[in-house]
């Protein structure tokens, strides 16, 4: 009888640990069930604001999206605009590093500039640089904090002024629309300046570092008979784009710029990268420095995709007959 007794009580005490490595075991799993998602917080240094910017903001969130990031849910976005000002961009990345970002998404060669002294162990991932050595060693080892894509601004001047020279094949004189205050700018005034030069144009430059600047400037371009306006890729430009679309437009003078919205808001032509293609790729360099990976061992990429945009309606206003020729070439042609 002691011995079935004793038996009888290993058996209890046996179910009682099972049941009790069940209920362990239970606790233990939704402990980490309930443990909550790291929400990354990366801020975002631009030159305009998110409503203009939107068309790249989705390419970003599209890229995120596929890396298996939801905004709100795993990421939210400190978004700041420099608003065409680019004095403006130290103060705007210090409040970004004040917020404590995980990481800087910096577009544009002044905004990288500020967002990686701001910090020497915030990463910065741009999705558009013009002139990347202005702040890495190089592009197959960039070094620092700071990484992404560049926007090969300069290298296009050539393919602009022969769109231009397409259209319009008695070109003699081009205008250049550019912020000399950047110094990404400086050179692609230089290889335009080389290219239009070789090709028999005379080559215009309209200095502008601010808003007020514009109209002079175009009027100046009009004044001087100037064919066609180039117009940078630059922050200000960026921020002041329909303004600048409109002033040409007034003093009937063709422009080609460096992305579609200008040419949506009535530019004539635009050659250029697909800046949201670019904001997508963007999203790969971030997954990889939040799973751990240093800006700096991360190849900086160029862009792999360009896009030409033309719109008849203003050509048509301007009493300029496109070739078919290039519209054959056209991504897409706004009638």
């Amino acid at each position: 009888m002691y011995r079935y007794r004793y038996i009888l009580g290993g058996e209890m005490n046996r179910r009682a640990g099972i049941l009790a490595l069940v209920a362990l075991s239970a606790v233990s799993f939704t402990a980490v069930a309930q443990q909550p998602t790291k929400v990354w917080r990366i801020g975002v240094l631009e030159t305009t604001d998110m409503a203009a910017n939107s068309a790249n903001l989705n390419g970003f969130r599209q890229g995120m999206m596929q890396l298996g990031y939801v905004e709100g849910r795993n990421y939210v976005i400190e978004y700041r605009s420099a608003g065409g000002s680019a004095e403006r961009f130290p103060k705007l990345a210090a409040e970004l590093a004040g917020l404590k970002v995980d990481l800087i998404l910096a577009r544009g060669t002044p905004a990288a500039i500020a967002a990686s002294k701001v910090s020497p162990v915030i990463p910065v991932v741009t999705p558009a640089i013009a002139v990347p050595l202005l702040v890495v060693a190089s592009l197959a080892r960039p070094g620092g904090n700071v990484t992404g894509l560049t926007a090969i601004n300069s290298e296009l001047q050539g393919k602009l002024v022969q769109l231009l020279r397409e259209i319009l094949p008695r070109i003699a004189r081009i205008a250049a629309l550019q912020n000399m205050g950047n110094p990404a700018v400086v050179p692609a005034w230089k290889e335009f300046e080389s290219v239009a030069q070789t090709l028999g144009i005379q080559p215009l430059l309209l200095d502008v570092r601010k808003q007020e600047d514009l109209g002079p400037a175009l009027e100046r371009a009009a004044r001087q008979r100037a064919e066609a306006v180039i117009v940078g890729a630059d922050g200000l430009a960026a921020a002041n784009g329909k303004l600048i679309v409109k002033l040409a437009n007034e003093h009937r003078l063709p422009t080609i710029f460096r992305s579609r919205e200008y040419v949506q808001a009535g530019g004539l032509m635009s050659y250029g990268v697909i800046y949201p293609d670019l904001y997508r790729r963007a999203a790969s360099y971030i997954d990889r420095i939040f799973k751990g990976a240093k800006p700096g061992d991360l190849p900086m990429e160029q862009p792999i995709a360009f896009e030409l945009v033309i719109n008849l309606n203003t050509a048509k206003a301007l009493g300029i007959t496109i070739p078919q020729s290039v519209l054959l070439r056209a991504d897409e042609v706004i009638q």
